[in-house]
């Protein structure tokens, strides 16, 4: 059993039966939530590991442009 990250409400989750990365969702929230950790089990929202993803993208991206102006400086 484990608590859900958005409600609190109690997972009924067989912690042999997950592995990090899978999917699951919150019977009383209906919270897409992923195993971010097995031992002990821990959940994160699916959304809120989505956001971060895209913030890390667009971080990188910004990280190029600027490598690309620095080098047509140096030119």
């Amino acid at each position: 059993m484990v608590k859900c990250p958005k409600c609190n409400g109690v997972i009924d989750v067989d912690e042999e039966d997950v592995d990090e990365g899978d999917s699951i969702s919150c019977d009383e929230c209906g919270a897409d939530l992923k195993v971010v950790g097995t031992d002990p089990l821990e959940l994160e929202s699916a959304e809120e590991i989505e956001e971060e993803e895209d913030e890390d993208a667009d971080f990188l991206v910004e990280d190029e442009e600027e490598e690309e102006e620095d080098e047509d400086w140096k030119q």
